[in-house]
């Protein structure tokens, strides 16, 4: 099958070593809180296609899409019941095909979410095995196991859920008997595939090209370290303070196996197979950027998202120790480096940099979390990281709304609260919900523009009206005017393709660089730093006369 978006698709092939995505700036779009054209509370495709503009305006290179497959949404989609359809609250296929032909229209690429790790435990398959007798084909698709004990009411190992909780759920056989169990690294609602069977290989293979086939430039892939589990599934105690992802994944049963490479080699060929320089991105959860780095070797991924330096502390030297370390291992392997501050499953950047407690991955904060973030401190350092990573060489990762200086919701009521983090550790964890609040986009509509109703599937602070896009938009010391000047400066000057020299004599609190002809410095410490002569290009915060502000970053042009 053929569609015209396919050919609408820009710049069809690049030169090894210049495709589009070693240097591109990628927008994640959480659909459900980008913008509801329907007015039912959720977001949908239709409204992502009546932002296109928004986004041209903005200035980023791709987006992508969080899942909008068929879903029950036990998990906000990403259990999915079918791989090869568009949920209705979301739209129709008809619909992702205009989405996905406008945004090539503006020269702006579409990379789909996929889950291969785990279904929805409503997806046909999975209704099969329940069907089925243990054994047989149709369980071998899952990873089914006979308990221990007695009678087998014990499960099989020790695993807990990255939700909290087991991670194993007894199934009802079907004459009605309690029976084997079923492995799910996250909700009971959510199991795992066997990465072992030749036909869960095959089917994913054959959905790739479903999508491929439409046009779509590449995949983001969820759990990418996951897939493949340790033999004999022994059993394994996590870090306590390792986070929902497990923390050090070094010996995890469950985390980065082996064997899982050889799916992505399978999924490279795939992808080799079509024009454009089609692109997979893996969410590998890695305890080092040596480790991750192996998941963008040549026959493999094409870029892997780099959460070491996420998690990286808003600290001069650590940024710099992350900075080398990310370069030269993706270097290594023939990869650029990505940068992400922020995304739908961590505490939004322009809070996070600004928490005095500790806060896991995973765990997100809520009115009772202690060390609460300063909103005014952790605005101005947003600024500033955002401003110091997009001056970085390779690719980097936005997420919707970070370009309006969104700050996590803090205050949202418990009876509010959707994510399943929440439920299954008995409100201990309030979770992601506080960075999935629906955006805003005009200050005096309903919803803030998110629609035309007022419906919000997450309520949305009264505060956010002086956050608004249609606001920020005239005003030049916005967020947002920040992020598309920042945006527009690196495209002038070739960042996201040059190359980094480390400058001296700015103090052990002070990130200072040179890329091309642009020197970036970053002030992290108390004191004003003296700037050299040269152009302002752009400056995350205003300056001091010739001095650099604490918690600001600019980039000078040199003289």
């Amino acid at each position: 099958m053929t569609f015209t978006q396919q050919d609408a698709r820009p710049e069809l092939e690049s030169a090894p070593g210049s495709e589009w995505w070693r240097t591109a700036v990628i927008y994640q779009i959480y659909p459900r809180s980008f913008a509801d054209a329907s007015g039912d509370g959720l977001g949908d495709l239709p409204g992502v296609t009546a932002h296109l503009d928004d986004l041209k305006e903005l200035g980023v290179d791709a987006i992508w899409l969080s899942p909008f497959q068929r879903s029950p949404q036990k998990d906000a989609g990403y259990d999915v019941a079918d791989y090869r359809d568009v949920d209705p609250i979301f739209g129709t296929l008809a619909d992702f095909d205009a989405m996905l032909a406008g945004a090539h229209e503006r020269g702006i690429r579409v990379i789909v979410d996929l889950v291969p790790n785990h279904s929805s435990d409503q997806h046909v398959w999975f209704q099969e095995a329940l069907k089925a007798a243990p054994g047989s084909p149709e369980r071998a698709r899952y990873i089914f196991r006979d308990g221990k004990g007695d009678n087998g009411e014990l499960p099989p190992n020790n695993w807990e859920s990255v939700f909290g909780g087991g991670m194993w759920k007894r199934a009802t056989e079907a004459d009605g008997t309690p029976g084997q169990w079923y492995l799910h690294i996250f909700d009971e609602s959510q199991p795992d595939f066997d990465w072992t069977n030749p036909e869960v290989r095959a089917e994913f293979r054959d959905i790739l090209r479903f999508w491929l086939d439409r046009g779509v430039d590449g995949f983001r892939v969820d759990v990418a370290h996951g897939l493949i589990k340790a033999a004999g599934l022994p059993d394994f105690t996590p870090d306590p303070e390792g986070g929902s992802m497990g923390g050090d994944a070094a010996g995890v049963p469950y985390w980065g196996q082996p064997g899982v490479h050889e799916v992505w080699r399978e999924w490279h060929e795939v992808l080799a197979g079509y024009d454009g320089d089609r692109a997979l991105c893996a969410e590998a959860w890695l305890p080092t950027v040596a480790q991750t780095a192996l998941w963008v070797r040549p026959d493999e991924m094409h870029q892997a998202f780099n959460f070491a330096y996420l998690e990286t502390k808003w600290d001069a030297e650590a940024l710099r120790d992350v900075i080398t370390e990310s370069l030269d291992e993706y270097a290594a392997v023939g990869a650029p480096s990505t940068w992400v501050l922020s995304n739908h499953d961590v505490v939004r950047h322009a809070s996070r940099l600004a928490l005095t407690a500790e806060n896991p991955q995973g765990a997100g904060i809520g009115p009772k979390s202690p060390g609460k973030p300063d909103p005014v401190k952790g605005l101005r350092r947003a600024r500033a990281a955002t401003s110091l990573m997009l001056a970085l060489p390779g690719s980097s990762y936005l997420y919707q709304g970070e370009e309006l200086g969104l700050p996590e919701v803090i205050d949202l009521p418990d009876d509010a609260r959707q994510d399943p983090t929440w439920f299954r550790t008995n409100g201990e964890r309030y979770g992601r919900d506080g960075c999935r609040v629906p955006i805003p986009w005009t200050a005096d509509a309903p919803a803030y523009g998110f629609n035309a109703t007022g419906a919000a599937w997450l309520p949305q602070p009264a505060e956010w009206a002086e956050l608004a896009r249609d606001v920020q938009r005239e005003d030049p010391a916005s967020t947002l005017s920040l992020y598309r000047s920042l945006l527009a400066e690196r495209r002038a000057h070739g960042l996201g393709a040059g190359s980094l020299e480390w400058l001296d004599g700015y103090g052990d609190d002070v990130v200072a660089f040179r890329n091309g002809p642009v020197t970036v410095i970053a002030n992290l410490g108390d004191t004003a730093v003296e700037l050299p002569a040269g152009d302002v290009l752009v400056a995350s915060g205003p300056l001091d006369g010739d001095t650099l502000p604490t918690d600001t970053t600019v980039w000078i042009a040199a003289a």
